[in-house]
């Protein structure tokens, strides 16, 4: 499998595995695209994580060997199929984290863009988009999450440069969120993952799809969008739960329903 899937405490674990650099063909992209469908639906899957489960690489982009060869239509479906598997990740009402402890390159930056959140392990590793180098362009999503996420120029330099950067510089442009000693990564991502996952991880979930669906329309129609899945929010188990614990004066306990 080049894609694994577990359940730990609440948490999807969702892991790239195909040696050696996680360079994904269309198997690995159809696992992937399933792995997050099982995140999605499962009720035990309260907050994913997606990491790899080799040494030294998250992700290193398509494996070019895989493309040689293809014509124009066998390439456009080998996109559309990379573009179903990441947008997965973007629609799905739950939090999904991009655990990096290795290089994290062209398609494998743009699986973690897709992601809710980026925590990296301190380490000598790059992250960039550098299908510039093979006369192509980011094609999974990169040349419009990562302008949304940092400054434009800044995003396009990297983009038409192939500009390699290291964690530390990653934290700094805020393509990574929070940056762990690499002895302790793991455990620290695992023990955050967690305390999200014993939240209330339905409104968790619509929070980010409103979030994500509101920056991509008006002022009025994203708040259009909040009103609505504030409204659903409120008829939630949780909620109920939320306000009962409050008013109870005791820590609520969320089921996610």
């Amino acid at each position: 499998m080049s894609v694994d899937f577990a359940i730990e405490e609440g948490v999807g674990v969702i892991a790239l595995n195909r040696a050696p650099a996680n360079a994904y063909d269309w198997d690995m992209l159809r696992g992937l695209a399933d792995a997050v469908r099982r995140a999605r639906d499962d009720p035990a899957v309260r907050v994913a994580v997606v990491r790899s489960a080799l040494p030294k690489f998250f992700c290193s982009g398509a494996d070019i060997a895989t493309l040689r060869g293809s014509d124009r239509a066998q390439f456009a479906s080998f996109l559309a199929l990379a573009h179903e598997a990441v947008d997965l990740i973007a629609r799905t009402p739950k939090l999904f984290i991009a655990a990096i402890a290795g290089h994290c390159i062209g398609g494998g930056l743009e699986i973690a863009l897709a992601c809710d959140f980026r925590w990296a392990s301190a380490g000598k590793y790059r992250f960039g988009l550098a299908e510039v180098n093979l006369g192509l362009a980011p094609g999974m999503g990169g040349t419009q999450r990562l302008p949304r996420l940092i400054p434009k120029s800044r995003a396009l330099h990297m983009m038409v440069t192939a500009e390699m950067l290291g964690p530390d510089e990653a934290l700094r442009s805020g393509i990574v969120d929070r940056l762990y000693p690499e002895e302790s990564f793991w455990s620290e991502v695992m023990d955050a993952a967690r305390k999200l996952a014993a939240g209330a991880t339905m409104a968790q979930g619509y929070i980010k799809l409103s979030v994500n669906a509101g920056l991509e329309t008006s002022l009025a129609e994203g708040l259009a969008i909040e009103r609505a899945h504030q409204n659903m929010l409120f008829a939630s188990d949780d909620a109920g739960e939320g306000v009962k614990a409050f008013l109870e004066k005791r820590p609520a306990r969320f089921s996610g329903k």
